[in-house]
């Protein structure tokens, strides 16, 4: 589960530069969603556009972002069936220490994909 190299020419450009904006905010989210007991796999939906996975975090719209991010974590994915049951301990084995790492997935009309972006050091 290593960054698809698609996202880099198309995608990364448009990431990186929200994700400098808003990371704060989304290690916040992360940390307490750990720190509730929801799960130890936040995962962070992002699209230009309304979808049905997860619930709005940030618009795009707020802060003058290219894409929506969204909040959620494993379970709703293997609910939804986007990763399958017997896949999930592979997922829990490719996910990134999530007080590094937000994990993104990137949700477009041409792909989707998981992208692990690090957070700023302070």
């Amino acid at each position: 589960m290593d960054n698809n190299p698609e996202l880099s020419g198309k995608y990364l450009g448009t990431i990186t530069e929200d994700f400098v904006a808003i990371s704060d905010t989304l290690k916040e989210a992360s940390y307490a969603v750990r720190k509730r007991g929801f799960s130890d796999f936040p995962i962070f939906p992002i699209c230009k556009t309304e979808q049905p996975v997860g619930q709005v975090l940030i618009g795009a719209g707020e802060l003058n972002l290219t894409w929506n991010y969204f909040i959620t974590y494993l379970d709703e994915f293997v609910q939804r069936k986007i990763i399958d049951e017997d896949k999930v301990e592979e997922f829990k084995q490719a996910y990134k220490n999530p007080d590094e790492f937000c994990c993104l997935f990137v949700i477009d009309t041409d792909m989707t994909s998981f992208v692990y972006v690090p957070y700023p050091e302070d």
